[in-house]
C-alpha cells in the first residue's frame, strides 16, 4: 500500500472512531438526562433524579476531551508526531480552561 494509500485508510479509520466515541457520549449523556428528567417530573427532584441530570451533563461535556483522547491515540498508532503533538496542545488547553473555571470559581 502506498503512504498516501495509509494516510487516507488511517484518516477513515479515525473518523469511524471518533464518531462512535461522539455517538456514545451524546447517547449515554442523553439517557442520563432523559431519565433524570423524567423521575424529576414523576417523584420530584433531588436524590438519584439530580445525580443522573449532573452526570448527563459531565458527560456532555466529557465528550468532546474524548473525542481528543482518542484522536491522540490514533495519531500515535499511525506515528504522525506532528498532528499528534497538536492534538496533545488541545487537551492540554482543555484541561487548562477546566481548572481555569475551577480556580476562578473557588471550587478548587
Amino acid at each position: 500500500m502506498t503512504p498516501g494509500g495509509r494516510r487516507q485508510a488511517g484518516a477513515e479509520r479515525l473518523e469511524r472512531v471518533v464518531g462512535a466515541v461522539l455517538r456514545a457520549g451524546v447517547a449515554a449523556s442523553s439517557l442520563c438526562l432523559i431519565v433524570g428528567l423524567l423521575w424529576t417530573i414523576a417523584a420530584g427532584s433531588g436524590g438519584v433524579p439530580s445525580w443522573l441530570l449532573q452526570i448527563g451533563i459531565v458527560v456532555l461535556l466529557g465528550t468532546p476531551a474524548a473525542r481528543v483522547v482518542v484522536s491522540i491515540a490514533e495519531y500515535v498508532a499511525e506515528r504522525d508526531w506532528r498532528f499528534a503533538t497538536l492534538t496533545v496542545i488541545v487537551l492540554l488547553e482543555l484541561l487548562a480552561s477546566a481548572v481555569a473555571a475551577l480556580v476562578f470559581n473557588r471550587r478548587l
